[in-house]
């Protein structure tokens, strides 16, 4: 973890859900969620989208709809959006893979609660991916965490033990 940074340390300026929402777009996330299981709850929330969509709570909301209907790849393609929006706000240029004890310290700086954010899509995508089988992709998210994050506050090393373990077993069906 970089020098300073701790990563349980929520900061002064809250977190995403704590970011002003428009009353529209939040009536769409109400709405969604009493849809739940009817396609008009999707509709819903790609409006929200399309009107907000840089809304961290609009990109959870969507990413954790996708997930739980078991929609992998629109989840990783969500998680991906809220990736590329908090590495902005974060000034992470390069993006998760450029992640380091710098790096995490300066946008450590600009805003905690946002780091916190970015490295749990990070994993949120990382997980993805495992459910999409796409195990080096997902070991590669897992061990920039794990990079950063030395005391796993984040709870990376029990994935990256399932991914060694899959890995060990794929190795084990291929050799003779």
């Amino acid at each position: 973890m970089a020098e300073g940074v701790d990563l349980l340390k929520l900061g002064d300026e809250g977190l995403y859900f704590d970011e002003p929402c428009a009353p529209q777009v939040e009536s769409l996330i109400v709405q969604a969620a009493r849809l739940y299981g009817e396609a008009a709850a999707e509709n819903c929330l790609l409006r929200a989208y399309f009107l907000a969509p840089e809304q961290l709570s609009v990109l959870v909301a969507l990413y954790r709809y996708y997930f739980y209907q078991h929609r992998m790849e629109d989840a990783l393609l969500v998680a991906e959006r809220a990736l590329d929006v908090t590495a902005r706000r974060l000034h992470l240029v390069g993006g998760w893979s450029c992640i380091g004890h710098f790096a995490l310290g300066e946008a450590a700086m600009l805003s905690m609660g946002l780091l916190r954010f970015h490295l749990l899509a990070l994993k949120a995508s990382a997980v993805v991916l495992l459910r999409l089988k796409r195990l080096d992709e997902a070991g590669l998210r897992l061990a920039k965490i794990a990079e950063v994050d030395e005391r796993d506050v984040l709870g990376i090393a029990p994935l990256l033990e399932i991914i060694a373990a899959r890995q060990a077993a794929r190795a084990e069906e291929v050799s003779p």
